[in-house]
Order: C-alpha cells, then sequence, then structure tokens
C-alpha cells in the first residue's frame, strides 16, 4: 500500500469492535479511525457526516451502519465482529432492541452485504452463523481478534485472599451480567466478583460483600485491572471473538466462560479455564470455587492462556490478516 492510500474507518466508541479497529489505526499507515457517539445510530442519517472522505482508497467497518459511510466508487469491506439478528438473541434483548434488530438494522446489513468488495469475520462461529443467517454464498474470510501482550502481560502473581474474579464489560444480557448476582451468592467467603460496566457505562448490578462495581474503567487502566485479579468471568451468552478474554488470556489469567458461539475458539475447556452451560450460575459457582481453592491451577491454566495469545491471537496476526485483504482490494480497484 502506497503512503497516500486512505483506509477510513467509522466506528462508534465503547466496544470491543472499536478496540480492534483502534489497534489496527496504530499498526497500519495510513488506516484512520473516525470515531463517533454510538447515540447517532439513533437517527441514521446523521452518520452522513462521517461518509468518506474523497481520497478514500477503501472504506472499512462494521456492516451495521455501513452503507451511511461509503461513495459509490469507494470499495467497502465489512467485518462481522458478532451477529445478533438470528431468533437466539430474542431472549437477551429488550422490546426495542429487538425491533431494530429485526428491521431496520437487518435492512442495513443485508445492504452492507451486498455491497462489500470483501467480509471478514473475526471467528469461525460468527462466520458460520452470517453465512446461515443471510444466506451468503461467498467467502467470509475469518481474521481473528488480536492483543497486544507486550502491554497486557502477567504482574506478581496473587496468593492473598480474598481471591478476586473479574467481570469486563458492559452489564447487558448478552454478556450474562443478570447472573452476576446468583453467581457471586454462591461463591465461597474467600472469593470477591469484581465488575466494570463497560466502556458504554451500561447496566447496574447490586453490590454486596461477594459483588463490587467499578464503574466505567478508561481502556488505559484495563492491563492493571487485569493483573490485579486472579480469574477472569464471562457468563455471556453471545461473543464474536471476546477481547475481554484475549487481554485476561495475555495476562495470564484462567478464564470460566460461556460455552457457546466462539468462546471454544479461544479457550481450551480444562486447559486454560472451564467452560459452563449457558446461564448456569451453579455450574459457574462451582469452577469458580475449584480454582480459587488452587493456586497452582489458576498459575497452571493461567501460563497456558499467555502461551496461547501469544501464539495465535497476536496483534501481528491480526494486522497481517487485515493488511493482505486492504492491499488485495486497493490492487483490484486500482
Amino acid at each position: 500500500m502506497q503512503r497516500h492510500d486512505l483506509i477510513y474507518s467509522p466506528m462508534p466508541r465503547g466496544n470491543g469492535a472499536y478496540v480492534v479497529h483502534r489497534s489496527l489505526s496504530k499498526h497500519i499507515d495510513g488506516y484512520e479511525i473516525a470515531d463517533f457517539h454510538p447515540a447517532a445510530t439513533f437517527f441514521p442519517p446523521l452518520l452522513l457526516k462521517a461518509i468518506a472522505p474523497r481520497r478514500t482508497r477503501l472504506v472499512h467497518t462494521c456492516p451495521d451502519h455501513a452503507i451511511f459511510f461509503t461513495r459509490p466508487a469507494t470499495p467497502l469491506i465489512i467485518t462481522f465482529h458478532n451477529f445478533v439478528l438470528d431468533a437466539f438473541m430474542r431472549p437477551f434483548s429488550s422490546v426495542a432492541q429487538w425491533l431494530h434488530y429485526r428491521t431496520d438494522l437487518a435492512l442495513f446489513t443485508r445492504l452492507a452485504v451486498q455491497r462489500a468488495a470483501r467480509i471478514t469475520s473475526v471467528s469461525r462461529f460468527t462466520a458460520e452463523l452470517v453465512r446461515r443467517e443471510l444466506r451468503i454464498e461467498r467467502d467470509i474470510e475469518v481474521i481473528p481478534n488480536g492483543v497486544d501482550t507486550g502491554l497486557f502481560s502477567p504482574g506478581k502473581k496473587r496468593t492473598g485472599h480474598p481471591v478476586r474474579v473479574f467481570f469486563s464489560g458492559n452489564l447487558t444480557k448478552r454478556k450474562g451480567s443478570q447472573w452476576l448476582e446468583a453467581i457471586a451468592d454462591r461463591l465461597n467467603p474467600d472469593i470477591c466478583l469484581y465488575a466494570t460496566q463497560g466502556l458504554r457505562g451500561h447496566g447496574t448490578v447490586r453490590q454486596s460483600s461477594s459483588l463490587r462495581l467499578l464503574g466505567p474503567v478508561p481502556l488505559a487502566q484495563m492491563p492493571d485491572r487485569y493483573r490485579e485479579m486472579d480469574i477472569l468471568l464471562l457468563p455471556t451468552v453471545r461473543e464474536g471473538c471476546s477481547m475481554s478474554v484475549l487481554e485476561a488470556m495475555a495476562c495470564g489469567l484462567p478464564v470460566v466462560a460461556s460455552n457457546c458461539s466462539s468462546l471454544p475458539e479461544q479457550i481450551e475447556d480444562g486447559k486454560g479455564g472451564y467452560l459452563c452451560p449457558v446461564g448456569d450460575v451453579e455450574a459457574f459457582a462451582e469452577k469458580i470455587n475449584l480454582l480459587a481453592a488452587s493456586s497452582r491451577m489458576r498459575r497452571e491454566m493461567g501460563d497456558y492462556n499467555r502461551d496461547r495469545a501469544e501464539t495465535k491471537f497476536t496483534i501481528d496476526r491480526m494486522v497481517a490478516g487485515y493488511q493482505s485483504v486492504f492491499n488485495e482490494v486497493i490492487k483490484h480497484h486500482s
């Protein structure tokens, strides 16, 4: 790619996809992220303010509102960081969310798929789900998310009490926040669950002696937060390729997460942590209690995750994957 080539990436702030695209902007010459407040998506014509500049060689963004950012002659690459338009997500969505998913968002997504020069996805699970639900016959290239293993790295192993369990993300039904209180109530007395409120500060839970709210944590503080913890908990119902799991793995933490969607592609059950049935609060608490009782097990599983992050989920691998796609599209449209 030449230095004058502009890759334009309009993205709403406050989610894992934004973190990924921001990482690309730091590692790819000419990649420019144009962030905007998520509330702008409530009135899509406002998104036209972020339409690609005329010097743009290609647009790279999520499919949700991609059609508002492209010019007729500018190629579009869309990345599915997740998918929530299928019927499975109905119980985990509000009435307003579900109406949005089934109407305008479904339309915008299909239009983006038709318009896109290339389609990528962050996991095999998401690619297959998208292909099935949208009846896509063309290739979807899988490029797993990557984590900065220099920034997110293990700290000194903790041996004291309480054992600290970390929930990192927005407090939404999709992330499983509705089960946090029940899980915390079943933990042994020497364990405490700490929960962020994500980059968007959504939701809340009832605090107790075993469940503490940390509020929104700035991205710059997240590496230190992981290093203060012993175990990551993610009782989610749907993940494209969880950045919080990758960050915890890079920091040498074992993970207790739901056995669903893309998580088996990230966590090896019994080696890097445990995968539990969705919504099974007894299973989540049991596995956390088991890990809390053994510092040796936490260390071994954490070391396993660190090695896995360094070999399979690095920034360099992710950047190389996107760089290859960008180069191919620019060359084809030159």
